[in-house]
């Protein structure tokens, strides 16, 4: 067997396709409190909120320049139905969210 030597060059800085930001966005799940008590509080809380979302977490997510944020995400997404998150929250279907510790998801975030 005889070894042949191939030069090759390789140019890592010649522009190529960009690829859209919004393709790699973030997503949101129920890891702890990262929605009830995270991003969601409730109208009612003495936290500043807008509709029940906490204004310091939509700031935070701003200063990040995140180019969306996409609910649900992770495994609840494989659960969730878009629909059971829209109308009145007294009037929204709660759930078992089995990824999660089977704690129960009342829909109060919403879609």
């Amino acid at each position: 067997m005889s070894n042949v030597v191939v030069p090759a060059i390789v140019n890592v800085d010649v522009e190529g396709p960009l690829i859209s930001r919004h393709l790699y966005g973030h997503f949101a799940e129920h890891l702890g409190r990262c929605v009830y008590g995270g991003f969601y509080v409730g109208e009612d809380s003495d936290i500043p909120n807008a509709g029940g979302i906490r204004l310091d977490v939509v700031e935070a997510l701003r200063a990040l320049n995140i180019p969306n944020l996409r609910w649900p995400g992770g495994c609840f997404a494989d659960e969730y139905h878009w629909m059971d998150g829209v109308g009145p929250k007294d009037r929204r279907p709660a759930m078992v969210n089995t990824h999660w510790g089977n704690v129960e998801e009342n829909n109060h975030f919403g879609t």
